[in-house]
């Protein structure tokens, strides 16, 4: 950005309409990107969330993970997930065991179908990832995808520091 516009953008309030706001940016670049997700995966009957709760329990892999587990690890809360794997459990695509260590609580594994679905969906994710990073140069992506982890480890953090009601 050249010095003359990056010193009156530092005079514009970070709030302005003409500022390029982060919360704005974030939120245009995560819905695009959810959408497209969302519109290339719909023939295998999966969402983006459910790919994501499938990615956790792969990446889990035989032990799985428990509710409260995938509720942290979705930055989510326990109802939301709850009905996920709820709804998941009946497709089919997921196992959901008693916890031998815990009577109130459930372990989620990956099944067959799951796998086979989630592999399906993991490759249209490369894909649409490498599509849209083809937009930023080959030299600066690395450093984009750090500068973007800087960033969520941020927010992650006054989340943390913020006041719970």
């Amino acid at each position: 950005m050249p010095a003359a516009s990056k010193s009156s953008e530092a005079q514009t309030p970070i709030d302005s309409p003409e500022r390029h706001r982060l919360p704005v940016l974030l939120r245009r670049a995560w819905y695009g990107l959810n959408q497209a997700f969302r519109r290339r995966i719909q023939h295998t009957g999966l969402t983006p969330d459910q790919f994501t709760v499938l990615r956790n329990l792969q990446e889990a892999g035989a032990t799985g993970l428990n509710q409260s587990q995938l509720t942290e690890r979705m930055s989510s809360d326990p109802n939301t997930i709850a009905s996920l794997v709820d709804r998941m459990n009946k497709a089919g695509v997921l196992d959901r065991q008693p916890d031998p260590n815990d009577r109130r609580a459930y372990i989620l594994r990956i099944n067959a179908m799951g796998r086979k679905k989630y592999a399906e969906a993991r490759r249209i994710a490369i894909d649409l990832q490498s599509s849209v990073m083809a937009s930023v140069p080959d030299a600066e992506q690395a450093r984009l995808l750090e500068q973007l982890s800087t960033v969520a480890d941020a927010c992650f953090e006054a989340a943390e520091k913020s006041p719970r009601k």
